[in-house]
């Protein structure tokens, strides 16, 4: 979808692509999170975007927010309960968009994460499980005027320090990425659309590991770099993840996708399908 980016999740996959927004406009998501496993674990996402003429663009705000449960708290001696906590994360992000040209458009947008795993240490260990950070992300959006209905978008997401949830020796990378892509609206008629879209998405993170045994993570502005160092080409591919999919949309009211998912390294690789009914300012998908 970075390509693609065309509605107020374009805060999260894309913000450049908010530049060639207008008007207004709030998504809300709702997901349960490994339902197989657990009942109590849920995934959410709230985002909201508005054109501004007198900023000459658009600003866009998104929450994440990730119920991890409740967990029970055990002592160092044995397995008996302690008592129980929740965890969860929260992710809010702002952003701002404007065009360059008339193909062109770029995005920024900065992030605060509250990650609150345990309210208390494990053990011996100082401090608790809750961390925070602050993060950044770019993107750039063109729409090729040699190709009618190509577009080209790119994202560099989750750049800032390390989170730290005990101390900094044990302080954790961001998961800084970069996720390219492509779309083609192939057909673009009244009643009929028909769009393609493919990503790619490389982890920025580079670990190394000390004399001691233990590991260290370059910083994230050297890891933009870095990471493309470690291993061949092919084996840098190999841990890329890939996806691909379709979107058939019919008057501007029902919508039918389709898509895959290839995750090599990650052992993950599934079909999705998806479908969406558009009735006045609304949509459901």
């Amino acid at each position: 979808f970075v390509a693609v980016s065309d509605d107020a999740t374009a805060a999260y996959w894309n913000p450049a692509g908010l530049a060639f927004q207008k008007g207004r406009e709030i998504t809300l998501m709702h997901a349960n999170w490994l339902p197989q496993l657990v009942s109590d674990m849920s995934f959410e996402f709230l985002a909201y975007k508005q054109y501004f003429e007198s900023l000459g663009g658009t600003l866009a705000a998104n929450v994440t927010f990730l119920n991890l449960g409740e967990q029970v708290q055990t002592g160092e001696q044995g397995p008996e309960p302690l008592g129980t906590f929740n965890s969860w994360d929260l992710a809010v992000t702002l952003c701002y968009a404007t065009k360059v040209s008339e193909n062109l458009g770029v995005g920024v947008g900065v992030r605060y994460i509250h990650s609150n795993l345990s309210p208390v240490g494990a053990g011996a260990e100082q401090g608790t499980g809750v961390g925070r950070s602050f993060a950044l992300d770019l993107g750039v959006l063109y729409k090729a005027p040699f190709l009618k209905g190509l577009s080209l978008g790119a994202n560099l997401s989750n750049m800032g320090p390390k989170i730290t949830y005990v101390d900094a020796a044990q302080a954790d990378p961001l998961p800084t990425n970069l996720k390219l892509g492509f779309a083609w609206r192939i057909l673009n008629m009244e009643y009929n659309r028909l769009t393609i879209a493919v990503d790619t998405n490389k982890l920025l993170v580079r670990s190394r590991k000390k004399d001691d045994g233990t590991w260290t993570h370059d910083p994230f502005y050297q890891a933009i770099f870095t990471s493309w160092t470690d291993g061949s080409l092919g084996d840098q591919f190999g841990r890329m993840i890939h996806s691909a999919g379709v979107e058939y949309v019919y008057s501007n009211m029902i919508f039918l996708r389709a898509g895959y998912y290839y995750d090599q390294e990650g052992k993950v690789k599934y079909p999705s399908f998806g479908a969406g009914l558009k009735y006045s300012a609304i949509r459901f998908d």
